[in-house]
Parts: C-alpha cells; structure tokens; sequence
C-alpha cells in the first residue's frame, strides 16, 4: 500500500472513511479497492505526467473521443476512436475503460458532462455512493424526506471539528451530511446495485438508439431544477478551456440540450425542406443557457461516445406501432440513403430551444406564412433542419424490431384488446409441486395472570403499580420531557371516560350523549403519543370506537378528504384532540373557527386536557360490553386511494394481544423503543395494546428526530438498556449512515429487533447489513425479527426472537435467490446467486399462534396454489379484523374466503371420452381473511412475502412487484439525479393493458441533460431485468411528490395528481412506442374482394381494395339493396312574373330596384355600439357605384375584363366599389386588408392576391392606402411595388356613361381564398353562376324586400361574400350588417341586434358563436335585464366550409334558450370552393338531423350508424339542406365509383350555380385540373360534376313532422333503418321490400317502406365529415384530425385549443396551455394516454405551446399546415415539446 501521508488533508479524510466503510461491512473489498485507485490516481501519476514530453502524450482511451486541440479534424471520422459502426450506422463501442477521478475532475480536454456522468462502467463501479468527489458539488438544501436535510446547519450529534481551513471544513461538512443521506430508504441493495451496473454494461455492445432530448424554453428551464444558477453544479475544478471550433464541423451547444451524447454515430436523414437556402456554413444561434458559460464549446468529432449512456431501449417494432403507414421495406430504403449520403459527415443533434421572436403575434390569421425572404434565410431552414432532425432521431429509434411481435389477426372490439393485452406465453413456467396443505400455528398458551382484558390490565397495573412508567416521548432534541406513568394513564383516562359520558354535544338542533358504541375520531400530532395512548384508554372506558386518523394538515390538504368520506359512513361526528392540536388546526379566516374541511362532515372537538376528577361512584369497570363489539377502526387505503375503515371486535383485539405476547415473550415491566407510527398497524399492536397488556415501558420517538438523529433510537436502547425494539427497514439504513455515532451504542440487552416491514423484498439487505455492523456492538443474529401484516389480518407472521426457546421448530430461518422472470407469472423458481435477474427473499418467520394459514390464486377463484405457486396469503384465527365499516361486498370477498381445494372429476373418464372435469370444493367450514400479501410458504412453515396485492402491475399479461421496479430504478446512479426514496411507481391503465409510471424527485443540482441520460438509462435497466418497458418517466421538482404524514410517498396520491395533470413535473419521457404492444394491427389492401356480409358491420371496415373495380362495387351496393349515395335539391322553377320582371344580370337589377324603389333601405351598418352608423337605399348605392366606375375609367384607365383589388374592410364603401367595377365590367377582387397590428405576416398576403390575380390596379379607402404606404408596411412590402392604387373617395370629372354590355358567360368576379390546408387559389364565377346562385338562396331561405336579415360575417369569400354584397339586391331585402370585429369589441352586438330588430333570419360565422359562447356565458341575467328577447329569430345559419361543430352549437344553444332561443333554428350550411352554397337551411326546412356513426368503421370509410351513447359514437349533424337545382353524389375520391350509401365518400356536386373553373391555384396547378369536370367511371358516366374537396356520405332521412313526433331518447329513423333504403319510386321500393325480406330484414324494410310511401316527408340529408385534404393516414386507416382534437381537448381543462398534424409518419399534436408554464409537462402523458385510448394511435411528438400560437382563418378553421411550417421552421417560441419513444 502507498503511503498516504504525502497527499492532500481532504484526500487523506476520504481514505479514512473508505477504510471505515470496508471494516463495517458498507463496502465490498472490490469496491473499496476501485475507489482509493480512483482517488489516489492523479497523484500517483502526476510526476509521471510531468516528466513525459508534451507532443507525446498519450491519448485518453477511444471511448471518450477526446478532442486534439491541435487538429480540430483529427477526429473527423468516428470510426477512428474506437467507435465501429456497423452497416446499419447503428454503433458498437468497443472498449469502455474506467476514467480516473483526476481525468474526471482535472482533463483539460474532456467534455463537463463528465464531471458528472462518464460511462456506464465507471458509474457501475463507482456503486451506491457516487463518484469520490462527486460531494463537493452537492447543495445544502434537499428532499424533507432525507434525514439532515433539513436544516441546513448539521444536527448537533454531527458537529465536525473545526478544521484549518474553511474549505476542508466545507468539504467536511458536506460530506457528513451526504453520509446522513444516502441511501436512506429501504430499498437499497449492494446485489441490485451490480446487477444493474452488469445489465447496463452488457448493453453497451447492442445497437444504441438515438433518444432526441425534449425542449424547454428558457423561462421554463430557469424554473426547473437543473438551472437554479446558485446551485449549479459546475465548479471551478471542472471548467474546461476554450478550443478552436472548425465552423464548418461544430456547432455550440446551450447546457440544456442533448448533444450528440445521445447520438449514436448514425446518420440522420435530411427530411425535405422547401427553402433551399439551408447551408452546412450557417451556424447554431448560442442559447442564453449557453452564454452563461462562453468558455465550454464542445466540437461534433468530441460527441458520441463521451457522454452517452449505453442506453439500449427496448427496440420497436417494424409492425406498426409508430403509427407508420408505409410497409416496414421502406426502412431499408431509408437507412440505404442515409449511409451513402451521411456517412462520413455527423451532424449533433438539434436544439430547438431557440426562436425568432419577430413572428410572435397576437393575431391567429395567417401567422407562419409569407414570412419575407431574407428572414427566411435566417431561420427558417435552420430551424426546420432542427426540429425535422429530431423527428428523424426519433424515427431512426422506432425503426429497430420490438421483443414482442403484434399479433396477426385483430379485429376493432374491446374483446379483442383486451385479448392482446394479456397475452399468454406458451413458454411461461408453469407450477409443478403439489398442492399446499394449510399451515398451523402452535397452540396459544396465555401466560398466568395476564389480565382477562385491556381494561383489566390498565386498573390492575395503574393501581398496584401506579408509579411504573408506560410511555416516554422524547423531543425533537432528543431529551426525555414527560413520561406517563400507568397511575397518571389510569387517572387521566378515568377523567376522559367521565367527562365523555356526561358531556352533551349539539348535533343540529338536538343535544346528544355519546354512548357505549359510538364512533369517534382520535386526531393527535405524531410527536405526542401520551395525549393518544390516554384518548384511546379514555374511549375503551367508555365503551366508545376510536377511529385514529392522521391530522389534517390545511382544508386543502387531499389526504385527509378521503378519510373525510370515512368519517361520514362510520357516522362521526365528534374528535378528540388535545390543545396544542386543536390550536394548529386550519382555522376559517372570517370566524376563527376550526375550518370546514373538504369532504368532512362538521366535527365537535373535544380537548382531552384539563378534565374535572369524575366523583367517586364512577366506576369505569361497571360498564359490560359484549366480546363481539367493535373495540376500534382503523383505516387503511386500496389500490386506487379509497379509504375504508377495517372495524376490529374486542375479542379479536384481545386475541392478537395474547398472541403477541407469546409470540414475542414479552413480560412485565420490560423496556421497548418504538420508532413507528404508533397510531396504526404494528405500532398501534405492540406500543400501545400490548404494551399495556403485560404492564411494559415503551419509549417513543417522533419521526422528527429521526430526521435529525438518525440513531437516536440505538442511543435510547444503549441508555435504557432496552430489550425490544420496533423499527422500519428504513430506520436500520439511517442508523447505519450516522456512524460518527456508532462508537459509543451497545445493543446487547437487545433480544428482539422488530422489522414492522420484513414483509418487503428489499428490507433483507438492510438487516443483513445492520448485523454485520452491529454484531461487533453486542447485536444477537436471533434477535432479529421480521414480519409480515396487514390491517385487515393484523400480523400475518413474526420470526420469533431468541429461536429454539420453544419446540415449534423455531430456530429455523431462510432465504432464496429466486428468479423474478418466474416470478412474474406467479412461479418460485431458484436462481444463481450471480444472476441479474434473481431476487433474493428473507423469511417473515412463521405463522402466528392459534392460526392457521393458506395460499390461495390471487385471481380468480381463492382455489389452493400448488407449493411453488405465489398466491395471496390469506388467515384465520380468532385475532382477524371483522369487515370493512358499512362495505358489505367487499366485506365478503375479503373477510369471508373459502379456499377451494381443485379436484378432478373421475365421472367423465369412465365415459370414455379420455377428459377429466375440475371441480372444486371449500377445504373446511371457516372462513380465511385476505392479507393483501403475495407470497409462498418455505421449507419449515417459513412465511416468504414477495410483495402485495396493491403494488402488483400486471402488464402484458407478467406481474411485476413496485418494491422490484424501484429497486432497480434507485440502482442506476441514484446519488447523482435524484432523491433516494423519493420515488413513487405505479400503473395505469391505457388501451387495456397496464403501463408502468416512475415518478421521481430530481436534484436540485442535476442538469437537463444529466437527467435525460438518467432516465434513458433508468429504462434501459429495467427492461434488462425485468423484461418489462416504462410507460412514462417523470422527474419532479424536490419535495413536489405528495407525502404521507410520516414523510413517504403518498402513493394514491401521486398516482391521481399524475392523472389528473396536477403533478407537475420538471422533467417527462414518454415510451409508448415501446410498451403498447397491444395495438390494433394496420390495415392492408388485401387481394380479391371481400365477403360482402361483413361490410356493413363495425368491425369489419376494410379499405376496399384497388383491385375491385368501381362496377363490381356499384353491382354490390345494388345487390345488397344499398342505395346509390345521390340526392337532388328541389327544382329552381322561377316564376313567369320574375322572368318578365326581372333581368338576370345583378347589375340589371339593381337599376332596375334603383328605379322602382329608390328610397327602400337595402343595406344598414352599424357600429360597435349597435347604433346604425351608415345606411344605403337602392338609388343611393346606384349613384354611388355609377361614380366609382367613372372614376376607374377615368383615373385607372379600366377597360372591361381589367381586375380590380379592392381592398376594404366589412362596409358600405366594400359594396359600392364592387358594384362600379361590374357597372364598368370590370372583374373585382375582394381582399381582406392588412392587420395594422400584425403587418409583417399578413400584408404579404395581401400583395400575393394582388400579383396573382394579375389585378392592375387597387381600389381602397384612405386609411388603408396609408397603411400600405407606411414606413411599417415598408419593411415587408416596398410601398413603391404596388400597382397604381385610388381612393374612393375621389371625384371623377364626368359621370359615368352607361353600363358596359357583358355576356351572361362572362367572369362577374373573382373568389381568392386560402384553404385549411394553407393553399390559395381563386375561382371564377360568372354572371350566370351568380345569378342562379342568388335565385336558389332566395328561394330557400324565402328572401323578400319586406324581410329583414342580419349578417354578422366577413365579406371576403365564399357564402359571406354572396350574402354580404349580391343576394340582398337580387332579393331587395334589408340587409343589416356587422362586422365581425365589432363584435369582439362588444360580443352582446349581435344578439341584441337581434332582438331590436325583430330579425328572423341571420347568417354568421363560427367565430361569432364561439365568441358569444364564452363571452356572456356568465351574462345571461343582465341580458335578460336590457330585454334581449331571442323569440323572433327563425333560422340562424352558421356559415362554414367544415364539418358542423355539433358540441359548440349544442353549447350556444343551450346558453341562449334562456333569452327565448328556439334551438331547432340554429344550422350549418356547406360550401366549398367550387361551389359557395350547396347547402343552406331554409325558413321552412326541417330540423337539421343528426345521426351517430362508428368511428371506427369511418376510419375505414365506412359508415355505419349506431345508437347514442355508443362506444367510439361520434355525432354527425347534417349541413343544411340541399339548395334547389343541386345534386349531390358521393364518389370514391380515388377510384371515382359511385359510391353506396354506407360508404364514405367524396362529395361532388352538380349545380348551375357552380363555379367556372380555378382562375389559379397558387403553387402546383396539374392535381387540380379534374375539380370542375369530374366523371364517374360507372353509371351516369357523361355527367361532369365538381369535386368539392370533402368526405362525407348522404342519408335519407324524416322530415320535422315525423321527427317532431319521435322524443330525443329513441333513435331517429335515419338510425334505426337498415341500408335497405329506397331509391326513388315505388317500384324499387317494392324491389328492395323483397330483398329485404329475403335477407331477414323484414320488420326494418316496413319501417322504411312506411315512411318512404309518402315522397315529402323525406329529404337525403348531407353529412359532411372533414376536407380530403385534411386526413390523416397512419396505420392503414384514415383520422379526421377534429376528432383526435376533441379527443385532447377533453383531457385537462387547461388546454385551450389544440391541432393535429403529421410529420414524416409521426402524429404531432401542439396544443395550447391556458394556464401557468410549469404546467405543461403535465400535459404530454395525458395527451398521449387520451389519443391512445381513444384513437389507438401512438403521438410522437407533443407541442405544448401559448395560448393564441394555433392559427385560425377568418372562418374560423385552423391552419394545421402553416402550423406545421412555422413548427418546423422554429417559430412557435414552444413551452415544451416531448418527443415520444
């Protein structure tokens, strides 16, 4: 050995305390040895260092890839280092080499992620505690959990000397305290620790995925634990000097992003990018992380293999679960390109943590497009380059094969998903021993003179030996205050029983007694059990049920609300409590009184201090009360966090004191310390019953000080010389931690050390390890005992203390390495100690006296498990708990079991058929009680626990045990990230099947980075040992985990935070692409046609196939007695007197008005205030537009067929404008006007519409023409670029001449508009198009001059155009118009427009109805108040070119029936952009009808009709109905067959109103040349019709007479029917009748044909489903994104608004958090479990962004595609964005 005397002091100190840890036991020799190398390491080699020639120095090991400072691109191929790559580009690292602690703390070269995290060996090596030095870094804060952390001066029992130095004295300090905290909960274990550091080891040779790191924006990152700056964990002996940066190789890269450290040398694809401006020269911008430390830079060459984890995830499968919808070959193809083209040049991984702030706009409309080119150069193709790699990381990680394959059949039923989730696996191990026999406890021998009851024992022990102490407390300081003596607990209980018996409480009105019977609540601080002990003996005097529950700590508190229910059921209605208590109760502001808690019923409280003595004939002993009573209730939570109270009778409590005291030889006056909780479970059993029961002295210490002194409990036995002592696994840790304190502890005297949780898997290594550090102390090895309990069975067994006192062949104990792969299919099965998978299990000892013990299936039927079988273990005995209070099912099923003993049946063998029957049979008459305890009986009786019912996860079909998983989870560095035993593991249930959760508290300390390496390392260990993937991983802030009230993890509660999005996490990985095996298997084109039976069921929905022509369809469709999806709008007929009357062109008519009804008011504005601000007569606007076509002639030199901009926002001057362009025959252009707050992206616009109409010149008002000419406009548009523009306002010099002469086929105007899908295009409609366009509207809607008609939307496009500017001067109605930004202003605008205006017919937008729905959701009443009276409207008419938003228009109509709304009045109408009106709800139309179709079989373009309320229901409403002259069918968009109507289709449309034909398509025009000539290839094949764009599928359905009649519960017809519905005479009625019949369908088809023999009370009803554009294809099947929108928009209430789209295969949904930052991770599993669920789609990545980020065109549809192009080009400024694995 070296001498260590040379070294530094500190150095010297920490060889000290290794030695020390080796002599203890702490450290293996192995262990030891690594770490004095690692120390001794620099000093060792510095002279060696020295003395070598500095051009010669040899390079650090290849695993680490240190960069030469000298030649930056030395290392530019990675394959030199080291690292091969494979063929696949995937890497193989072919050494990993422990890294000292000098090249650790000192390298001048290596990255400062290796300060903290190296490899995966040198962290394996390094074990539980760290890397040697690692303390320095540590803060001083840290989790309330961890004893010494709280207060940040060290407890008085660890004063360090003072040293010579501060910073030895810091180092000093530090270190004790790091001492105090490590490894302080139970789940510890040296032999977890290497298996999990083997595991990660031996994956380091499999192929590493590539995980991409989540984004933070920066605010939010500053918040969370990684950033806080004074804790920062990088000290001045890990910073690293500045190096030359190539700028063609390397980028910079902020702290908080995961570099190529993640990054396994593969390529990443270059995903298209449109822009081709993206340049390997330009750089990444430095992040403000990043200029908070200028001197690390890091090179690319410098990046994979350094830092990374070995973190093999569970590959995916090629088969479909990323939600891909190509065939797996693609790949191939994929990693080919990648190989050629990216080989030789590595590119890090992106970080999208940073923003062009410039294009965050408060303004929706338009927000990510026409961004101006030089911008674009600077962000955009960077930021698309950097979100667009991280998608293409996270494909290259879901390429690779998954363990399980799907399954090759599904179907689309719950059956069949639950099937796949519990799969069986032939090769499982199944049991092989014999089946158990009930195991007995040896008789119970009740010692002489132990008194009869505990009451007995209290008078005796109070009166003979009244001066003997009972109870000690000792306070936080560790000083003994007060002791209870058994005369003072006699006296003291006395008074309590007195003054509860003559005490009256007001219940309501009446004033009550308590009498013998009643529940009462015991609500005392833990830190004072003598108030407890004295309450509790007061009530057993009094014959009262004390019910002890833990103090409620504010009214919001949430655990204490559970118990609230149980305080309810079990009638309670006072509490005792003692001052000091009653004081810190959560008091009401405004009285002062002890607040109402949350789901409490009122309580009276009464003070157990400061009683009257009770007079002398009070004689407590008087009071006889039956055994069978209920003697307490104490409460205990299940799986899901109900409380439920388990009610215990006095012969039961008496029996399990008896039983106790045998079991563990307790006798009079002995000492115990107790260190739990001693209100409940083993607490309550020894400290306070039995205790008094055999007259003992029980020391108590509050869990305060055991935070603080850690061995104050070895100190208490050592001074009392103590022989019993109660302790929890977690408390052996503690103690062994405080070793300064070990010299002086003597535990000699002990006979019986307690374990209260020996029943846990990890709480072997804890004893194991407290005896060989305390056998040298005078510990006995028999004298430590675990047990196993439960509240509902009390001690299910007890290792007896001293062994082999007794002949019940006690000396017996055992331990087995057992397999936890055969564990988790319920089977014991020995393991080599060496193997990673093995667990190893201590015996609980054995079965109590006078009981009897079995193990039965824990599923199922309690049928006998065979002998290596793990099953529940369930007991009985007289000292069993009775039921749970006021729960009578899950009383029987838990109370009262009859194990069943399987028998096979011999009767059926003698029959000859060869088969046995099982039967089975109860194996007794007494009934068992469930322990809640999964386990096995051993060798010798010996009890083994394995774990409990309620941290069972059954996933795929294997058990895994909680306490497992943990262990694991704490083995993989759990010094560095996060808090030991501060971590909580539970499963959810998504898709049916159970998914692991791991919540952990991370460090203050730990980087983004650090943590993200963690958690990718944390999954890669327990899927190596337990073969079983994590769901979600989730790091919190410290202290963020909800505790217990004696500092756990309070686990229910976590698990409900988690799902309700109240947890909020710092840090979330989702891997859904890795567990959920269970999806449904992707849809294929199969060859050769289906069987036509199934088509019309649910599950059935194939894609019909290509190679099924569109006639054999139709023939099918026919032969089935489907009904070809074609439906007509009545017949235009105009009248003979309109045709004389009126001339067809709009201009004509309006002359025409002008001269027969000057002065009739036609249109009128108002303004926001609801004030008429301008109106307009015929005459006047026949002047006005005679002036304007003057001046375009004049000024403008128009001829006919020039364009026209005109640029106006909603008003008059908008409508004279276009009509003086028509009046010159002129071709106007309607452009909305730019936003002036919001220029930068929607002036752009503007000027796109002006070049690509070829419009030569503009036309606007003076406001606008300034702002076109701004110097704000200036830097987006040059003003001096624009075509000539003129005001309005203008005069010409000489009137106009006469209307020009236009052809009825001539362009009346252009429509421009962009779609959903972010793609201009204008169409031209002509005068003829307009003319019958106008004659259907007014027909429909029955528009007259008297009529007055409301509109309250933007006058741009579309249907809002026509009824804005045309249909009121062909019908010569009164139009009153406001504009949609009036109402914003003043959202009650509209509607009480309305009302003044007795209007009945009004047209708007989804925007105006969305607006009023939240904005006078709270104001009806003041409405109500002004007179607002909705009565009079008759149809109101949503104009949209989408599927009716059904749940908004319910909403609007609900909120306004208050103000006399008729909800059947509300419609959608439909128009699209080759038609602006197909459908448009008339005044006299029928309600609109709404049918429910599977979702499921729409993604399969099916229709089939459901009930309501059925699963996977979606609610469809018809868009209005069909406007004379047009005709509708649905085609098959790809195939252009007719289709059924059960088929979704596209719906074309044949009018003569339609549009001529694209003026232009901005961008690719070739798709789109089909759209106004469409053909079928079958049936009517000369027809042309125009395709509108959208799916959807037509149904015939009642009209309002025979739907008035049907009441909303029953089924509409349209449901009800069959797909046997009429075509349109009678003949094919009949036809079809017999068909029918044939088929069965018999008393469908008299419906059908009853309602269809009358022709009018029928009309086809349109139901539009979603744009063609829009459809999302993954898996086979096509998604409406609404649908997967509605879905997330129901899954947290913050969520504002939210938008799907895809991404190279992946679904990316951005949603919008209305609501505090912090709360956004919360959102990533909810958003992935609802889609799951709901849509058995998998998200792959996950945008949580602000509020108003999603933008939304004028119509109110959402602009997924620019959102799509402003995400990939970096400009939604995101909170967050999740990318799942």
């Amino acid at each position: 050995m070296e001498s260590t005397s040379s070294f530094p002091g500190y150095i010297r100190e920490k060889i000290a305390e290794l030695d020390l840890e080796l002599s203890e036991g702490d450290i293996t020799q192995k262990g030891y040895e690594k770490k004095r190398a690692k120390l001794l390491q620099p000093f060792l080699k510095k002279n060696e260092a020295i003395s070598v020639d500095k051009a010669k120095i040899t390079p650090p090991p290849p695993y680490y890839n240190v960069k030469d400072a000298n030649n930056s691109n030395s290392h530019g191929n990675i394959n030199n280092d080291g690292v091969i790559v494979s063929s696949e580009g995937y890497s193989y690292v072919t050494e990993v080499p422990s890294l000292s602690s000098s090249q650790q703390r000192h390298s001048k070269k290596l990255d400062f992620h290796q300060s903290s995290s190296i490899t995966a060996s040198s962290i394996a090596q390094s074990g539980a505690a760290g890397t040697p030095g690692y303390e320095n870094m540590r803060p001083q804060g840290g989790a309330v959990g961890d004893p010494g952390y709280q207060n940040t001066r060290e407890p008085s029992g660890f004063q360090n000397q003072s040293h010579s130095t501060s910073n030895n004295s810091q180092h000093r300090q530090r270190r004790t305290q790091r001492k105090v905290t490590h490894n302080e909960k139970r789940y510890h274990s040296e032999v977890r620790q290497e298996a999990v550091q083997q595991a990660l080891a031996a994956l380091k040779g499999r192929p590493k995925p590539s995980l991409p790191m989540p984004s933070k924006r920066t605010s939010v990152l500053n918040r969370s634990p990684g950033c806080n700056d004074e804790l920062d964990s990088s000290t001045d002996d890990e910073s690293i000097p500045e190096e030359t940066i190539s700028p063609d190789k390397e980028y910079n890269y902020p702290r908080d992003h995961i570099s190529n450290s993640m990054i396994p040398s593969e390529p990443i694809i270059k995903p298209p990018i449109r822009e081709s401006s993206m340049s390997s020269q330009q750089h990444l911008r430095l992040d403000v992380k990043q200029l908070q430390t200028p001197n690390q830079k890091y090179s690319s060459s410098n990046s994979v293999a350094e830092r990374r984890p070995p973190q093999n995830l569970p590959p995916v499968p090629t088969s479909d679960t990323s939600s891909m919808e190509s065939p797996p070959i693609a790949y191939k193809r994929d990693s080919d390109f990648s190989d050629k083209a990216f080989k030789q040049k590595q590119f890090n991984a992106p970080d999208i943590t940073q923003f062009n702030n410039a294009h965050r706009i408060a303004d929706r409309v338009t927000r990510y497009v026409n961004v101006s080119q030089s911008e674009l150069n600077d962000t955009d193709a960077n930021g698309k380059w950097k979100v667009s790699a991280k998608i293409q990381q996270l494909l290259n990680t879901l390429k690779r094969p998954k363990r399980r394959p799907l399954p090759e059949f599904y179907e689309d039923n719950d059956i069949e998903l639950e099937i796949a989730a519990n799969t069986k696996d032939p090769n499982a191990p199944k049991p092989e021993g014999s089946t158990m026999t009930p195991v007995q406890g040896e008789q119970l021998s009740i010692p002489a003179g132990l008194p009869r009851t505990l009451e007995c024992a209290l008078q005796r022990y109070g009166t003979n030996s009244f001066k003997c102490s009972m109870a000690t407390v000792l306070d936080p300081n560790g000083k003994i205050t007060t002791t209870l003596t058994y005369g003072k607990l006699l006296s003291r209980a006395q008074k309590i029983a007195y003054a509860l018996s003559t005490k009256i409480f007001s219940k309501g009105p009446e004033q009550v007694t308590l009498k013998p019977g009643d529940r009462v609540a015991l609500v005392f601080p833990n830190n004072d059990p003598l108030s407890f002990i004295t309450a509790w003996y007061g009530c057993m005097f009094r014959g009262l049920v004390p019910l002890p529950i833990e103090l409620p700590l504010s009214s919001s508190d949430t655990p204490p609300q559970q118990v609230g229910f149980l305080l309810s059921s079990c009638g309670i209605t006072v509490a005792l409590t003692s001052e000091a208590c009653l004081k810190g109760l959560p008091k009401s502001n405004t009285t002062g009184e002890i607040a109402k808690l949350k789901g409490w019923p009122r309580l009276q409280w009464f003070v157990t201090e400061h009683l009257p003595k009770p007079p002398k004939e009070f004689n407590v002993g008087n009071l006889r009360i039956d055994d069978s009573a209920a003697s307490y209730i104490e409460y205990t939570t299940d799986k899901e966090g109900s409380v439920m109270g388990v009610t215990v009778t006095r012969a039961a409590m008496i029996n399990h004191c008896r039983a106790l005291t045998m079991a563990c030889h307790y006798t009079e006056g002995e000492t115990v310390v107790c260190v739990l909780d001693f209100k409940r479970e083993v607490g309550l059993w020894h400290s306070v019953l039995t205790s008094v029961l055999n007259g003992m002295h029980v020391i108590f210490i509050p869990y305060a000080l055991m935070k603080l002194r850690p061995s104050s409990w070895m100190q208490l036995i050592t001074k009392h010389r103590a022989s019993c002592c109660l302790v929890k696994s977690r408390d052996l840790h503690w103690g062994l931690l405080a070793t300064k304190d070990h010299k002086d502890i003597s535990l000699s005297s002990l006979r019986m050390l307690l374990v209260a949780d020996g029943a846990n898997p990890w709480s072997l290594s804890s004893c194991d390890q407290f005896l060989n550090v305390f056998q040298a102390k005078g510990l006995r090895s028999d004298a430590i005992c675990p047990c196993a309990s439960s509240s509902e069975v009390f001690t299910v067994s007890l290792r007896r203390p001293g062994r082999g006192s007794c002949g019940f062949s006690q000396s017996a104990t055992g331990r087995g390495v057992l397999s936890m792969a055969a564990l988790s299919h319920g089977v014991v099965r020995v393991d080599s100690e060496d193997s990673l998978t093995s667990l190893t299990l201590q015996d609980c000892g054995q079965v109590m006296p006078a009981a009897q013990m079995v193990v039965v299936r824990s599923e199922g039927a309690p049928v006998l498990c065979k002998t290596d079988q793990v099953g529940e273990i369930c007991v009985t005995s007289g000292s069993t708990s009775a039921s749970y209070f006021g729960l009578d099912g899950m009383t029987n099923s838990t109370f009262k079991v009859q194990p069943m003993l399987e028998d096979f049946d011999q009767t059926k063998e003698s029959t000859g058929t060869g088969t046995f029957g099982i039967i089975s049979k109860p194996i007794g008459d007494e009934y068992f009680v469930r322990s809640g305890l999964l386990g096995f009986l051993g060798p010798g009786g010996l009890v083994f626990v394995c774990g409990s019912r309620d941290g069972l996860m059954t996933v795929t079909g294997r058990k895994h045990n909680a306490d497992d998983i943990i262990a694991t989870v704490l083995a993989v560095e759990p010094m560095r990230f996060i808090y030991r035993g501060r971590i909580a593991v539970f499963s959810i249930k998504v898709l049916r099947d159970e998914r692991v959760c791991v919540i952990a508290e991370q460090r203050p300390d730990c980087s983004e980075e650090e943590s993200f390496q963690w958690m990718s390392r944390v999954l890669q260990a327990v899927d190596s040992i337990h073969q079983v993937g994590i769901y979600c991983l989730a790091l919190v802030p410290p202290n963020h985990l909800p505790k217990t009230p004696l500092g756990g993890i309070h686990l229910c509660e976590a698990r409900r935070r988690f799902l309700e999005g109240s947890l909020h996490p710092a840090n979330v990985l989702m891997c859904p692409h890795t567990c959920v095996t269970n999806l449904p298997k992707p849809r294929e084109l199969h060859q050769g046609v289906q069987t036509t039976a199934k088509l019309s069921s649910s599950s059935g929905c194939g894609i019909t196939d290509t190679g099924v022509g569109p006639a054999s369809v139709m023939v099918g469709n026919l032969v089935q007695g489907n009904r070809l999806a074609e439906a007509h709008g009545r017949d235009v007929g105009l009248s003979s007197e309109d045709c004389e009357r009126k001339p067809q062109l709009i201009t004509g008519v309006l002359r025409w008005r002008a001269n027969t009804s000057p002065d009739h008011i036609i249109f009128t504005l108002l303004n926001s205030k609801g004030a008429i601000a301008k109106t307009l007569t015929c005459s006047e606007l026949h002047k006005r537009a005679e002036k304007i076509a003057a001046l375009l002639q004049e000024r403008g030199r128009i001829e006919p067929g020039d364009h026209v901009a005109l640029i106006f926002p909603p008003g008059l001057d908008l409508l004279c404008a276009f009509y003086g362009c028509l009046y010159l025959g002129a071709i106007p252009i309607t452009i909305r006007p730019p936003h002036p707050q919001n220029l930068n992206t929607t002036l752009p616009t503007v000027r796109m519409i002006v070049d690509v109409s070829k419009s030569s010149i503009v036309l606007s008002i003076q406001p606008i023409i300034k702002l076109l000419k701004s110097r704000e406009a200036a830097t987006s548009i040059d003003p001096k670029t624009w075509p000539p523009i003129l005001d309005i306002d203008d005069n010409p010099k000489r009137k106009y001449a006469g209307l020009a002469t236009v052809s009825f086929d001539s362009s009346a105007y252009l429509d421009f508009s962009v779609s959903t899908c972010g793609r201009l295009s204008g169409v031209n409609i002509t005068h003829r198009s307009l003319s019958s366009l106008c004659a259907s509207l007014k027909l429909a809607c029955e528009l007259y001059p008297s009529r007055h008609v409301a509109l309250c939307l933007d006058p741009y496009c579309g249907l809002g155009f026509v009824m804005w500017t045309l249909i009121g001067v062909y019908s010569g109605h009164h139009s009153i118009l406001i504009a949609p930004y009036e109402v914003e202003a003043n959202p009650s605008l509209w509607l009480s427009t309305l009302s003044q205006h007795r209007v009945r017919d009004t047209f708007c937008s989804y925007g105006v109805i969305e607006l009023c729905t939240k904005a006078l959701s709270n104001s009806i009443p003041s409405l109500k108040q002004r007179n607002i009276d909705l009565r009079c409207v008759r149809t109101c008419v949503v104009v949209a070119e989408e599927r009716p938003r059904v749940q908004l228009t319910q909403q609007f109509c609900k909120l306004f029936q208050a103000l006399g709304l008729n909800t059947r009045c509300v419609s959608t109408s439909f128009g699209c952009r080759v038609n602006p009106a197909i459908c448009v709800q008339g005044a006299s139309s029928a309600e609109s009808a709404q049918v429910y179709v599977d979702m499921r079989a729409l993604r399969n373009n099916r229709v089939a009709l459901v009930e309501r309320g059925a699963p996977n229901s979606l609610c469809v409403i018809e868009s209005g109905k069909l406007l004379p002259g047009v005709k509708v069918i649905i085609a098959n968009p790809d195939t252009k067959g007719h289709c059924g109507d059960s088929h979704l289709g596209e719906i074309w449309v044949q009018s003569p109103h339609n549009a001529n034909g694209y003026f232009t398509i901005y961008g690719d025009e070739t798709d789109y040349n089909d759209h106004f000539n469409a053909k079928l290839v079958t049936g009517a094949t000369a027809e042309i019709y125009a395709r509108t764009g959208y799916l959807g599928f037509l149904r015939r359905t009642e009209c309002s007479q025979a739907a008035s009649l049907l009441d909303e519960t029953t089924p509409s017809v349209a449901s009800r029917d069959s797909d046997t519905e009429s075509l349109n005479s009678i003949s094919q009625l009949q036809l079809n009748f017999s068909n029918a019949s044939l088929g069965g369908n018999s008393e469908h088809s008299i419906v059908s044909g009853a309602v269809n023999s009358n022709d009018q009370e029928l009309h086809d009803a349109v139901y539009v489903v979603g744009a063609v554009d829009e459809v999302i294809s993954l898996r086979g099947m096509n998604y409406h994104p609404i649908d997967i929108e509605n879905s997330v928009m129901r899954c947290h209430k913050k969520i504002a608004e939210c938008a799907v789209f895809t991404w190279t295969n992946l679904l990316v949904v951005v949603v919008e958090l209305d609501g505090n930052e912090s709360e956004a991770l919360d959102l990533v599993p909810l958003v992935t479990n609802t889609v799951l669920e709901d849509h058995q789609l998998i998200v792959g990545v996950v945008v949580v962004v602000d509020p108003g980020v999603v933008p939304i065109n004028s119509r109110g549809e959402k602009q997924r595609m620019h959102l799509r192009d402003g995400f990939l080009a970096d400009q939604l400024d995101p909170i967050y964005v999740a990318y799942n694995m």
